[in-house]
């Protein structure tokens, strides 16, 4: 049961993003402002990627089937969008276009009857307009302007304003991962995503600049993502050590980021990279590049990574933004049986079974000796008493 519903959204709203709302959702005018507030290259590159996205995406578009026997028998199954889904996107001092971008496009393409962003507003009350208009391109329904744990429940179980969803996806702060584990069976999520991980795997021959970047790149993101080299040489770990002392001294987010080399950065020396490729594997992260000439003949070897860039001119951050492969990814080890947000999240799979008269005859008396040794004879009957004249007989 709701209690409070739209009342306890404009609470919180004020006392953990200090805006005073008059409204929850952005109106039509608010979308139009954000666009004239874009500027135009900024909205050419969102276009841009947003058409990659879509071009990638589209290929992971599953069809039902359906198998028909020679005795009557049809078995199927059909593939079904969901009705809502709600996509949290962080904001207040920070804005991620790209995840409205990642979130909603399979969404979109999946065939999803309503698509909702909650993301948190800033203190005068507005989302940032790189928000609105990506949401917009995107093809987003609607948004509202709340944040943390309170939009999960929002969307959860819905409010006056806020409609409930079937599932929830989208990564957040530690509060927004606990909401959505605590809502789990009210409505599906994606994934509790953890802080974000990349390893890099790469021989003498790569510049230690670049990869240093690498690691910086997700060192940057918060205090407890992870950056981690694997090589098989020693003298290239020193050169990335090296680099990446260097580059963190220019580095806006310079606290963030050496707070993370510090406490949760690694460089690993391997004798070849047949073994690095198992180091990654046993760390299963959720980026992993393969940044060598021959990438490709690594490949097959990789079982456990959320998202794999191949080559030496293949940066993380262009998945991030650009690609078109999706960048909300399995984290803390979860790559090892869990997979990248897809199209496939956003749908669902039902089955179905016809059988004639005869065809069911034929089985009728396999059922029930099945069912005899479960212990559950009302499930043999059911099947047998169809036929109860042949018994008669």
């Amino acid at each position: 049961m709701i209690k409070n519903g739209d009342k306890a959204l404009y609470e919180y709203c004020e006392k953990f993003d200090k805006a005073k709302l008059t409204s929850l959702e952005v109106s039509e005018e608010e979308f139009e402002e954000a666009f004239q507030a874009v500027d135009d290259e900024f909205l050419s590159i969102i276009e841009e990627a947003a058409d990659n996205i879509r071009e990638y995406h589209r290929h992971q578009v599953r069809e039902g089937f359906e198998i028909r026997k020679e005795n009557g028998i049809v078995l199927g199954q059909k593939v079904t969008p969901l009705e809502k889904v709600g996509l949290y996107v962080p904001g207040g001092t920070a804005a991620y276009p790209s995840t409205v971008l990642m979130d909603s496009i399979p969404a979109k393409i999946a065939g999803c009857g309503e698509i909702v962003i909650t993301t948190p507003p800033g203190a005068d009350g507005k989302i940032n307009p790189v928000i609105l208009a990506a949401a917009r391109i995107a093809g987003v329904d609607r948004i509202f302007k709340m944040g943390g744990a309170q939009a999960v429940a929002a969307l959860a179980y819905g409010t006056e304003t806020v409609p409930r969803v079937d599932k929830i996806v989208g990564p957040g702060n530690a509060f927004v991962a606990e909401a959505k584990r605590q809502v789990f069976g009210k409505v599906s999520i994606d994934m509790i995503a953890g802080p974000s991980e990349i390893l890099v795997v790469a021989d003498s021959t790569c510049e230690a600049a670049f990869v240093a970047a690498d690691l910086l790149s997700q060192a940057e993101h918060d205090k407890m993502a992870s950056a981690v080299l694997v090589t098989d040489s020693y003298e290239f770990a020193e050169a990335v050590q090296d680099e990446i002392e260097k580059q963190l001294a220019e580095l806006p987010r310079q606290e963030i980021a050496r707070t993370s080399i510090d406490n949760n950065g690694k460089i690993i020396v391997a004798d070849d990279l047949m073994l690095a490729i198992d180091v990654a594997n046993e760390i299963a992260p959720e980026h992993l590049e393969l940044c060598m000439d021959n990438p490709f003949d690594y490949l097959d070897k990789v079982k456990h990574a959320g998202s794999i860039f191949m080559g030496k001119n293949c940066p993380e951050a262009l998945g991030d933004y650009f690609a078109g492969p999706n960048h909300t990814l399995p984290t803390s080890g979860t790559a090892r049986f869990s997979s990248p947000l897809s199209v496939d999240d956003f749908v669902k799979k039902s089955q179905y079974t016809y059988y004639t008269r005869d065809a069911l005859c034929q089985v009728a008396d396999k059922i029930a000796y099945f069912a005899d040794k479960e212990g559950l004879d009302a499930h043999g009957r059911s099947a047998q008493i169809r036929f109860r004249d042949r018994e008669e007989n």
